[in-house]
């Protein structure tokens, strides 16, 4: 059976303790083993964690803590993307003020006031002027992956305070909303909010 799963491209502590919090809503599972700054399992071991799941949806973070290129976080998420028994429905790409410039394309994006925008933002959330990419650490490998649908986020649960756990991570939930709405997830599953 093939699982559904939402990429997370962060594994600090916040984003962590906001999309276990989130998971549970759904009524899915965040792979907790996922956390960390930066992510130490690997690819195939994540995936053996992800079969083991009862319920999806199913959130699995990757973070490569500004490692330059190619790092462990991307090379687990490029494998875990394209096992055979997996469906990604969606990434929540995390924009980092990164000194290396990594970037990738969104398909949107959504700022620290939750609306919507072509542009990309930065970590606090705040739209900037490229259209449709955002720079991140663990963003190198997504353009290379066959997703539906990638939106660009300013930092999970923090945001100037405006995704804090307190307040139930307004903006990051608008964001997995989308991600289920257009993929289809919501019909699929009877899953409707």
């Amino acid at each position: 059976m093939r699982r559904r799963i939402v990429l997370v491209t962060d594994g600090d502590e916040y984003a962590f303790r906001t999309i276990s919090f989130l998971a549970k809503e759904y009524g899915g599972r965040c792979i907790s083993q996922s956390q960390g700054n930066p992510s130490k399992l690997s690819g195939s071991k994540i995936v053996e964690l992800i079969l083991q799941t009862p319920h999806d949806p199913v959130f699995v973070m990757f973070d490569d803590s500004g490692f330059i290129g190619e790092g462990p976080g991307e090379r687990a998420m490029k494998y875990v993307a394209n096992h055979r028994n997996i469906d990604v429905v969606g990434v929540l790409a995390v924009a980092s003020n990164t000194h290396h410039w990594e970037w990738t394309r969104v398909d949107v994006s959504i700022d620290a006031f939750g609306e919507l925008t072509e542009y990309g933002v930065d970590k606090f959330g705040i739209q900037e002027m490229d259209i449709g990419r955002i720079n991140g650490d663990t963003i190198y490998c997504l353009d290379q992956l066959n997703v539906p649908i990638i939106i660009g986020i300013g930092d999970i649960g923090k945001m100037g305070g405006k995704d804090d756990i307190k307040l139930g991570s307004p903006i990051t939930k608008k964001a997995i909303d989308i991600i289920f709405e257009r993929s289809g997830f919501n019909e699929q599953h009877g899953y409707f909010r």
